[in-house]
């Protein structure tokens, strides 16, 4: 089965603890504080593979891990980082948020990796916290945790034309005669349940990527049938080819048929509407050919002919079973490749999972102290910078202090942390007592 749509949960490692050790030798009585540093936890990242086509490996494994970075050790030994996990998907593989469908990363074109989520940092040992005031920290960082998400991941194949139209109207046909793809192929409905690609070779280097995108229905556009699984496969296509059943084989007006894809395709998204399109006017072989004059009635072609071709949309009569008029219509989409861009349409990205780790979007982070119940830590790049240049040994300096707290909302969180009069507030290796 050609799978083309997984939903599964990655995780981050978590960031290793710091540790908090002492130096002991002998002779060295003393000794002050030298535990090592937590170690980085694992990336998850995606990795484009150029030899799978599906998404097949997403569907019976559905969690995936990178692993915690290692504590820190004694004698300022830094713990060992966590393994990056690296999840291999095939090319226009888009990662998508799974509750909002937000895109998060498309591995298409030159985007061939990207890291999704971040493992954690590791937390400073307790040799990073000795002062003048306080030589002996029994104090280390916590490793920052790891992050989860569930992502959906949804494949969008890459093919140079999209070949569209209704069931039965002989797009799989037509598919098998000019490439390499043997497509199922019977006289009935919905024969194509997954799409099928393959290269049309024209000689001398020209060719281009033909996509079988399954038979569409009205409704389509709002999930009747297999609507949004088939729809998906024609975002990335250059140009469409409508195969239509120019003989009326199965009753329906061909003319009626365009129109109703077109209307799917737009109600989907607007920009499918305003692609480059050729219409192959197929099974002209079974058109009823009249004996006499009396019988002649109105070429079912040349009707299609008049209702699009003003409108720019230029039409090729074609028989997929026995190859007439194929070469021309090959030709024509050919030339008509070589108007549109080369690049590969890649989707923007919408989500970024970095902006929503917990207090990445404050100039600071704030938690209570695991081992000693009045003790409050603080930190961040705002705080470190903000102690570089003020003189707290002054009045206005400390008046300045003291905005900072409260105009960066850090008095806020430590209030919701439940900080009391008394407590102390570490910033790096100022310390100060807490009072309302």
């Amino acid at each position: 089965m050609f799978a083309d749509r997984a939903k599964i949960m990655i995780r981050s490692g978590k960031g290793g603890d710091g540790h908090v050790s002492f130096r002991r030798e002998k002779f060295v009585p003393d000794g002050g504080p030298d535990g090592g540093d937590g170690g980085k936890g694992g990336d998850v990242i995606f990795e484009v593979d150029g030899n799978t086509n599906t998404l097949i490996a997403y569907r019976h494994h559905r969690k995936f891990s990178a692993t915690d970075g290692e504590a820190g050790k004694k004698k300022r030994q830094h713990g060992a980082d966590g393994e990056d996990i690296i999840l291999k998907v095939p090319e226009g593989t888009v990662v998508k948020l799974a509750q909002t469908g937000e895109v998060i990363a498309d591995l298409s074109g030159k985007n061939r990796r990207q890291v999704i989520l971040q493992g954690g940092r590791g937390g400073n040992g307790n040799m990073h916290y000795a002062t003048s005031t306080m030589q002996a920290p029994t104090y280390a960082q916590p490793g920052q945790d790891a992050r989860e998400l569930e992502v959906q991941l949804e494949l969008k194949l890459i093919a140079d034309v999209g070949l569209i139209g209704y069931p039965n109207v002989g797009k799989s046909t037509l598919l098998s005669s000019v490439t390499n793809a043997n497509p199922k192929i019977a006289n009935y409905h919905f024969t194509t349940l997954e799409p099928n690609l393959g290269v049309v070779d024209l000689g001398d280097g020209q060719g281009f990527v033909m996509a079988d995108i399954p038979g569409l229905i009205e409704g389509a556009s709002t999930g009747a049938g297999l609507g949004h699984e088939f729809l998906r496969h024609i975002e990335r296509c250059k140009i469409l080819v409508h195969v239509v059943d120019a003989a009326s084989v199965e009753g329906r007006d061909p003319v009626e048929d365009i129109y109703r894809i077109d209307e799917e395709l737009a109600a989907y998204n607007v920009s499918l509407e305003k692609k480059p399109q050729i219409i192959a006017a197929n099974k002209c072989d079974a058109i009823y050919q009249p004996e006499t004059a009396e019988e002649s009635t109105d070429n079912p072609v040349d009707r299609i002919r008049a209702e699009f071709e003003p409108k720019g949309v230029k039409v090729y009569p074609i028989s997929a079973a026995t190859g007439e008029g194929v070469k021309e219509l090959l030709y024509a989409v050919y030339e008509l490749l070589q108007t549109v861009p080369k690049e590969v349409e890649v989707f923007a990205q919408e989500y970024f999972p970095e902006e929503h780790i917990p207090g990445n979007n404050l100039p600071f982070t704030v938690w209570k102290d695991e081992k000693e119940e009045h003790l409050f830590h603080v930190e961040g790049p705002k705080v470190e910078k903000m102690l570089g240049y003020t003189n707290l040994e002054s009045e206005k300096g400390f008046r300045f202090f003291q905005n900072f707290l409260k105009d960066t909302g850090i008095l806020k969180e430590l209030r919701s942390l439940g900080v009391e009069d008394g407590d102390t507030v570490k910033l790096y290796e100022l310390q100060f007592e807490y009072y309302e």
